[in-house]
């Protein structure tokens, strides 16, 4: 459907075309952006247009009318440059809970409830010494796993990636995957040994201890050739690319068999450690 001053409305979305300059939405300094978004002055009809750039394209998304007190979010779907869809890693497990988290809130509940029944201020008295009982060692233990507690990675997974990981992803591609996607307790970081064996701390050859590259996020994604790669993002400061190059055959070697590792350079800082499945994706399944 046409509007005034040439604009389009589309399912809700409104693309913009050339407008005389009297009537033309000008940029605002003073206006705080919206991450990702330059937000234009409101039109004569009292809209306020948003607009997201990306590499590839620019969307236009009407936001509610100026009368709303509240602006309505834009959404948008994570799409990669290709095309390429990302799968939100939102699935409930167990192992993506703070046990540490869980027997803290337990145990200050319990002894909460427990001093104020004693003390007469909450009901329940004849329940107060058992609830003060196991309330002090579950807060002790809540705390204590709450200290030690390693936190999950964010994990990247994308469409036609998720459908080749069943069948192309080794053992070992799946353990890794697992172990630093959900909570762990008393490791320092994660794929300690891998890296301590990997990068030899302290010994020759080897890097200190201190420099240890750490795991930022992983990413599950296709190669150009069609295979299954699992991306290690590792954050390093004292290190340079040729520290992983020249490691590269020890990243093939421990997460294998069955997989060839390859290293090259993320953002400021950060380091790719791609693990490409060997399994032909074509191959009939046994």
């Amino acid at each position: 459907m046409r509007t005034a001053g040439g604009a389009t409305v589309c399912s809700g979305h409104r693309f913009l075309s050339p407008l005389p300059n009297s009537t033309r939405p000008q940029l605002t300094n003073a206006t705080r952006f919206r991450p990702g978004f330059v937000q234009l002055q409101p039109t004569a009809n009292g809209n306020v247009v948003f607009v997201k750039f990306s590499d590839r394209s620019r969307v236009v998304t009407r936001a509610a009318d100026s009368s709303t007190t509240q602006s309505q979010s834009v959404s948008s779907v994570d799409v990669l440059n290709n095309g390429k869809t990302l799968i939100p890693d939102d699935e409930f497990s167990i192992s993506k809970v703070s046990f540490g988290v869980i027997g803290l809130g337990v145990g200050v509940s319990l002894l909460s409830y427990g001093f104020g029944a004693y003390f007469n201020i909450l009901p329940g008295s004849e329940w107060s010494a058992i609830m003060l009982t196991y309330g002090f060692p579950l807060a002790i233990i809540g705390m204590a796993l709450k200290y030690a507690e390693l936190k999950p990675v964010p994990c990247l997974t994308y469409s036609d990636a998720k459908s080749l990981q069943e069948k192309c992803a080794t053992p070992i591609l799946k353990q890794v995957k697992n172990d630093v996607t959900r909570y762990r307790y008393g490791d320092e970081q994660h794929l300690d040994e891998a890296l301590k064996r990997i990068f030899q701390y302290g010994l020759g050859g080897g890097i200190p201890r201190r420099s240890a590259p750490i795991l930022q996020m992983i990413r599950e994604e296709v190669t150009q050739d069609g295979k299954y790669s699992l991306v290690l993002v590792f954050e390093a400061k004292a290190l340079k690319l040729s520290d992983f190059e020249q490691r590269q055959a020890k990243f093939t070697s421990f997460f294998g068999p069955g997989v060839t590792a390859e290293v090259g350079n993320g953002d400021k800082d950060l380091y790719e450690v791609r693990l490409i499945s060997n399994t032909d994706p074509n191959a009939p399944s046994s």
